[in-house]
């Protein structure tokens, strides 16, 4: 059963953050490109659809930590330090992704919809795209780690 669990999970871990992690890191220079240039559909339609994946992969992504936990559970390596850390830098990173990442997609998003981006002040914009390219990047990093977390394992037995 632990195997299986352990497969899931990294399964999930796969489908669901790999999805959220390059969407996101690709938003904030797209999103930049349709400010730039208000006249292309194509370009809010990309704005559009690279935040719908970052929505709906972040909801998906529960399950890692869900099938994480059973794995963790099986194993008997809830109480490890190298979990209790991997488990605090996963919350992290959900913060960031619903409290700084997804807000500021959805209002450039909605400024590119309602025809804002062109009003708007360019350098106000610009700092809009790079706040988030930098929270992307934060959220990214804790994915980062945690994917190290858990293949180093440290203190681990197995020898890896």
């Amino acid at each position: 059963m632990t195997k299986f669990l352990l497969a899931v999970h990294v399964l999930a871990a796969i489908v669901a953050i790999g999805p959220v992690t390059v969407a996101a890191s690709m938003f904030p220079p797209a999103a930049r490109r349709a400010l730039a240039a208000p006249e292309d559909p194509r370009a809010a339609e990309t704005v559009q659809l690279l935040l719908r994946i970052c929505r709906v992969y972040a909801v998906v992504g529960v399950a890692v930590p869900v099938f994480g936990f059973a794995t963790a559970k099986n194993m008997g390596v809830l109480g490890d330090t190298w979990l209790i850390v991997s488990i605090a830098l996963t919350a992290l990173a959900a913060v960031v992704l619903v409290a700084l990442v997804l807000p500021r997609q959805t209002a450039l998003a909605e400024a590119l919809e309602e025809g804002r981006g062109a009003e708007a002040a360019p350098a106000a914009t610009h700092r809009a795209t790079v706040r988030l390219a930098m929270f992307t990047g934060q959220f990214n990093l804790l994915w980062a780690a945690v994917t190290v977390l858990m293949i180093v394992r440290p203190g681990s037995t197995t020898g890896a």
